[in-house]
């Protein structure tokens, strides 16, 4: 295959990947596209890779992240995608390079991939993990998988069964080539297509693509009554909550409104209540009017609640937190958001990025970072403890976030987002399916509630209940189970990544050495040609 050929594969690739994440919910596209892209980069040498991964990946992330510059406008959005994009262009170059002979390597394939993600989720400034193959996958057999080693296993079986089609592309190929030679021989027998080569990768990539069908995803437990509430904000966009009072009292109305049907027997009372991130933008510890106006809602609902807001703390800075408010009690406890979003919450080497852009500063005051995990402990009316795992927004993309609030004893997670900053867009259906996955790798219910939506009540085999619409006020309200199985991703945490690492360091090394000795072997009078023909 011809190099203009190979580049355009790869942005066939990319555009296809964007088919396996909502909007769209096209979960096989991940595997096709996969195996679209090992067919691509395969003996193309590490130059030409990192070419060809950083068009695939330009032409993935440029739509698929549109959201991040509905309202700042595309420099951002742009930067961002070109950032995101570099990792899919260093997968290519390291896959490009181990498979310069030129023959489809389908481990090799996807180590790469699990190692170029999981680089991806951690740097810089601590990663953006957002898009993983697996958080497009809630809906499919693969994404069953989770529950056995998390997000980077789901990853490598993807890449897998995406190398092993490309592999049995490669050898139908082969074979259609040697059998065009034997006819236009005549004095040679007609080949044989080799089946076997065939069908055993095309039957282990069918294999890995029903797995997960025999993954269970148990859902019992003792239940709690959970109500979540989206109270909407007075419109869209950065300046969503320029209007702050209006949206405290968005949430307070939506409130009393659903226990005015709990009071009127319509509905079930909830033993504990949600409210999502930025509901109280008027810091609720330090406002006279706004912390009465709470403390008036949680006496009337008699019930504890969570409230997400903004606290005018440390001096000079701000705190993005999860409050909980316990009738005759008050503020009982807190969770501080471990991982702000750079460039959005902080900035980070301000004077840097400061001589490439003076908005750097529309960020006045950076969020300092919370230093522990969050659960709140609440008691039903019932007896039941709900131990509740927090996480604010973007948190959730974050494997170690996420399985510490488990590991610290939760029994439900609790997820507070404001989506009001991208509009009608399909960021908070992805926000939703990366919740919708992590129920499932983590064996826990989840609250997922919205400013604006989607929130949804999810169960632990990844099942959204009551999704709501964007920019409505809506209130999601049930019974979900409270567990503390503990499943093997947890107790695996970061290993299937590290081994990963392990093994394609190892391979790295051997190709290097093995090459090394293909090169003092070859005779002084070839070397230089041979040398430009593998570059």
């Amino acid at each position: 295959m011809n190099p203009v050929r190979r580049l355009l594969l790869s942005l066939i690739a990319g555009g296809l990947l964007c088919l396996a994440f909502p909007t769209f919910d096209v979960w096989v596209a991940a595997p096709l596209a996969l195996g679209l892209w090992a067919w691509a980069w395969t003996g193309v040498g590490g130059r030409r890779g990192f070419l060809s991964g950083l068009l695939g990946g330009l032409a993935f992330f440029v739509p698929t992240l549109s959201w991040s510059g509905i309202y700042v406008g595309s420099v951002p959005w742009l930067a961002l995608s070109t950032l995101q994009a570099l990792f899919i262009a260093l997968a290519g170059s390291l896959y490009g390079w181990l498979s310069r002979r030129g023959s489809v390597r389908p481990l090799a394939f996807a180590l790469v991939w699990v190692v170029t993600e999981g680089f991806r989720a951690r740097a810089p400034y601590g990663g953006f993990p957002w898009l993983k193959l697996a958080f497009g996958q809630a809906d499919s057999p693969f994404g069953r998988l989770v529950v056995l080693g998390g997000a980077p296993f789901v990853g490598f079986v993807i890449a897998l069964c995406g190398a092993l089609l490309a592999l049995a592309a490669e050898q139908a190929l082969r074979a259609v080539s040697d059998r065009r030679t034997s006819v236009a021989d005549a004095s040679s027998p007609p080949s044989r297509m080799p089946s076997r080569r065939l069908v055993l990768p095309v039957a282990a990539a069918l294999v890995l693509g029903i797995a997960g069908l025999a993954v269970p995803l148990p859902t019992d437990g003792p239940t709690a009554q959970f109500l979540g509430v989206q109270g909407n904000v007075p419109h869209p966009g950065l300046d969503f909550n320029s209007e702050r009072r209006a949206v405290l009292d968005n949430h307070i109305a939506a409130t009393l409104k659903a226990q005015g049907d709990v009071e009127a027997g319509r509905a079930p009372a909830p033993d504990l209540v949600v409210w999502p991130e930025n509901a109280s933008d008027i810091d609720p510890l330090r406002n006279a009017d706004a912390k009465s106006l709470i403390l008036e809602t949680v006496d009337a609902l008699k019930r504890p609640l969570i409230v997400g807001g903004l606290l005018e703390e440390p001096v000079g800075f701000v705190s993005n937190v999860s409050l909980l408010f316990e009738p005759g009690k008050g503020n009982t406890d807190r969770y501080v958001k471990r991982h702000p979003v750079p460039f959005a919450e902080y900035i980070p080497n301000r004077d840097f990025w400061r001589n490439f852009s003076k908005e750097v500063d529309l960020v006045q005051r950076d969020f300092v970072p919370g230093p522990a995990p969050g659960v709140f402990r609440v008691t039903t009316a019932s007896g039941q403890q709900i131990r509740a795992g927090l996480a604010i927004c973007f948190e959730v993309a974050y494997d170690d976030i996420m399985r510490d609030a488990v590991q610290s004893g939760a029994n439900v997670l609790v997820v507070q987002t404001n989506n009001a900053t991208f509009g009608f867009t399909a960021e908070s259906p992805q926000q939703l399916a990366i919740s919708r996955v992590r129920a499932m790798e983590l064996g826990r219910s989840v609250v997922h509630v919205s400013t604006v939506g989607q929130s949804a009540l999810i169960t632990p085999d990844g099942t959204a209940h009551q999704v709501t619409s964007l920019f409505t006020q809506a209130v999601v309200r049930g019974a979900l189970p409270l567990r503390d199985a503990t499943t093997v991703a947890i107790r695996v945490g970061e290993a299937p990544e590290w081994v990963a690492a392990a093994a394609l360091l190892t391979m790295l090394a051997l190709s290097l050495r093995s090459g090394r000795g293909a090169r003092a072997r070859v005779p002084k009078t070839t070397k230089d040609e041979d040398d430009d023909d593998a570059a």
